[in-house]
């Protein structure tokens, strides 16, 4: 479906659009290596540069990148819908610059927490931008694709990226050298959106025109507080789609600060430690090419909650076992589990929500699921410096399993086809 806008006309669908798609691809995986960079060096930083003992201490990059982000999520959504994508793309990729200098070069851990809120506000503009906009590109049809697509470009770079510095680091040592990857990663990112990445707000508007709305769904014209509202609480299908955000989040809050910890006090190798943070993500980013696509065929819900139960298995498995070869099979669970449920409860945000609001719904969504980082560090400290690492694994492989039971009794499938999907 096309509709003429000045010179040009403006076309829905992946196929319509193919070439910016492909570029947003491109620039959503140099926005999961940023993220990538610091996956497996971090926590070791913490521990062998900086010399911290408290958990709860060395999570509070974590903390402060998860709080930082989810706001930004909230407010990248708003500002998108006032004054377009592009800008928003943009001015993410400017605040990462100082980023892997930060933590390359700074010379104490609050140079580090520092780095990890700038790092939170560029992913909240950037990632959630390249989400928004190829919503916007896809149209109705193919949404589940589109957020497959989306999520495995960045994930797989956060995988690869994870292995890189690991090896790097391993040869070369913590600091100064894993980090050039992300110098390269922000200026490449920069320009590319600054020069070839174009304005999708008109995309939007054209399936605005088209769109109808399903009973039970809130229609346009909704303030932002309305919003917020419908989202997070009142509708049914929008609130199970956020607490399962979350708790998927707080499930990468965990793997993130605790796992290489939890790894290393078994006395595995830093080049091992890579191998095993960079398998969880790099299958949770291939196995969403699938999984996308199969909640455009099958729907939404079972494949979230069925996720969810699969990843609380494979974080339990992590904690009740004791070596490399069982860990690498909870890893991949772990991923596979996560590749069933993030770009889905995207592709649900997408086809409950009114395109008018749309890309605030997106922001909410993401407020909460972002949120899940802080959850997951803070509890994960506090409980490790309680009872362990093992009770804290432990915990959030129970809270994750009933998450899954929200989504099952509490959320209606979102998949159906519209006027535009056909």
């Amino acid at each position: 479906m096309w509709i003429g806008s000045d010179s040009r006309s403006i076309r829905l669908g992946l196929r319509e659009n193919l070439a910016q798609f492909i570029l947003l691809i491109g620039v959503n995986a140099l926005v999961g290596g940023m993220l990538g960079q610091e996956r497996t060096v971090l926590p070791l930083i913490a521990d062998r540069v900086f010399h911290l003992q408290a958990m709860s201490a060395v999570l509070a990059y974590i903390v402060a990148f998860g709080i930082v982000k989810a706001v930004t999520n909230f407010f990248a959504g708003i500002i998108s819908e006032r004054i377009g994508r592009k800008p928003v793309l943009v001015a993410g990729w400017l605040v990462a610059v100082p980023v892997p200098f930060m933590l390359a070069w700074g010379t104490s851990w609050s140079w580090i927490i520092a780095a990890n809120i700038l790092l939170g506000i560029d992913q909240g503009l950037t990632w959630s931008t390249t989400v928004i906009m190829k919503i916007d590109l896809a149209g109705p049809a193919r949404r589940g694709l589109a957020m497959g697509l989306n999520e495995a470009a960045g994930y797989a770079a956060v995988a690869v990226t994870a292995a890189a510095t690991g090896f790097i680091a391993a040869r070369y040592g913590l600091r100064p050298y894993p980090f050039y990857l992300g110098i390269a990663f922000a200026g490449l990112g920069l320009g590319l959106s600054s020069l070839f990445v174009r304005e999708t707000i008109g995309h939007v508007r054209l399936e605005a025109l088209a769109h109808t709305t399903a009973p039970s769904h809130a229609g346009g014209d909704l303030t932002i507080s309305e919003v917020f509202t419908h989202t997070s609480f009142k509708d049914r299908s929008l609130s199970s789609a956020s607490q399962a955000g979350l708790v998927n989040n707080l499930n990468d809050g965990l793997a993130w600060g605790i796992f290489p910890l939890y790894f290393a006090s078994a006395g595995l190798s830093v080049s091992r430690i890579g191998i095993l943070v960079a398998l969880y993500p790099a299958l949770w980013g291939l196995g969403q090419l699938m999984t996308g696509a199969l909640s455009d065929r099958w729907g939404r819900k079972w494949l979230i909650a069925t996720g969810m139960w699969v990843q609380a298995a494979a974080v339990a498995e992590i904690a009740l076992t004791h070596s490399f070869w069982p860990w690498l099979v909870g890893a991949l669970l772990l991923g596979a589990g996560t590749a069933m449920v993030y770009p889905t409860l995207l592709a649900a945000v997408g086809d409950v929500a009114h395109p008018s609001w749309r890309a605030s719904a997106f922001g909410v969504y993401r407020l909460w699921r972002d949120l899940g980082f802080a959850v997951g560090a803070l509890l994960a400290g506090f409980v490790a410096d309680a009872l362990g690492m093992k009770a804290a694994i432990l915990v959030v492989a129970a809270i994750t399993f009933a998450s899954g039971l929200v989504v099952a009794f509490r959320m209606i499938e979102t998949h159906r086809r519209s006027p535009l999907a056909s």
